[in-house]
């Protein structure tokens, strides 16, 4: 049997940086099926850009006097794309250390060209840890990527999307070291599109999380997110991102620093209240995750890890509002080790 068409009304953008045999199994699932694609290099010093060329992609190798983000990756791969293809429809956005479902690509564009669907802008599905088992921490990701399907208000970085919608709602905020999916989405939302998460498997991502400072750094990440979220869009109706950053500065900062100060007026009571909290806070967690049909194991472990989350997003809020305040410019916050770097989409 022959293999499917390409889609040629569908190109696709990759951005990566040192992602070594990952950018290659990306590659490999998404040119054969595409009109064409665009990789976005950051500042690589493996062998990607030489590899992604002699594959016959199209290569954007930024420039590294400007801080990378993931955001300008993926605007800059459009730009270059809809240069060389101006009648494109559809674009998949796709990190270069995932790879592509067999059947997503058909998948998402059927979504996209179903009639009634005239104002989907955005479909993603099923990002999978590729070693869910090898660490607690990735097996955590797997799980906080299981979202919900149906309209939704966000995607991750792995999507396909309307290229005229991301236009009318003015691209990624190239600006966002993290969070710049579901501000995109924001926008997209106010300009009347909606998203949807497909029941459909889509990528294959191996976090290679295997150090607690790595999750450390990736909370801290997420904390980021939130507070800068909040910042652009938390007034009413949206309140994007409020709900999560006060729950992260309750937990993470108030809490402890209330109870903790109090222990030697209360004699220990104000500990053992604290250490109540937070044990209800995580048999919360677990309660939702088994409702979500996880086993008891790792309800547990997301559980643990969401509560000790707390601490360090906290964290990342303080050092945005800090950033912020000093007008000094924001650098992506890594949680991999050389070669093995994550941006700042989902991951």
């Amino acid at each position: 049997m022959s293999p499917p068409a390409p889609l040629k009304n569908v190109g696709a953008v990759v951005i990566g940086r040192n992602e070594g045999a990952a950018l290659h199994a990306c590659l490999y699932s998404t040119a054969p099926r595409v009109a064409a694609v665009v990789y976005v290099d950051s500042g690589s010093t493996d062998d990607s850009v030489t590899f992604a060329r002699e594959q016959g992609v199209e290569v954007i190798e930024l420039d590294t006097s400007v801080p990378f983000t993931a955001a300008r990756a993926r605007d800059a791969g459009l730009t270059k794309l809809l240069e060389l293809h101006p009648t494109l429809t559809f674009v998949q956005f796709v990190d270069g250390d995932c790879e592509v479902d067999g059947h997503w690509l058909d998948t998402a564009h059927a979504a996209l060209t179903e009639p009634g669907n005239d104002k989907l802008a955005v479909v993603c599905g099923r990002r999978r840890e590729r070693f869910p088992d090898a660490t607690k921490y990735n097996r955590h990701c797997d799980m906080e990527w299981d979202t919900p399907v149906g309209e939704t208000k966000a995607c991750g970085g792995d999507a396909m999307m309307r290229i005229s919608a991301y236009q009318q709602a003015g691209g990624f905020n190239t600006t966002l070291i993290c969070g710049e999916e579901p501000e995109l989405c924001v926008r997209l939302r106010q300009a009347g599109w909606t998203i949807q998460r497909l029941d459909a498997e889509m990528t294959l991502h191996d976090a290679k999380i295997t150090k607690f400072h790595q999750f450390w750094r990736r909370s801290v990440r997420g904390g980021w997110a939130y507070a800068q979220g909040a910042a652009m869009h938390g007034k009413p109706p949206e309140r994007h991102c409020v709900r999560q950053s006060r729950n992260t500065w309750f937990y993470g900062t108030i809490l402890p620093i209330i109870l903790l100060g109090l222990g030697w007026l209360t004699y220990g009571i104000s500990l053992a209240l604290l250490v109540a909290i937070y044990a209800r806070h995580l048999v919360k967690v677990r309660n939702v995750r088994l409702s979500r049909g996880d086993s008891p194991k790792h309800a547990w472990s997301y559980a643990r890890l969401a509560t000790i989350a707390k601490l360090p997003e906290a964290l990342g809020q303080a050092q945005y509002w800090i950033t912020r305040m000093r007008g000094k410019q924001a650098t992506i916050i890594e949680y991999k080790p050389s070669g093995q770097t994550a941006r700042t989409g989902e991951a």
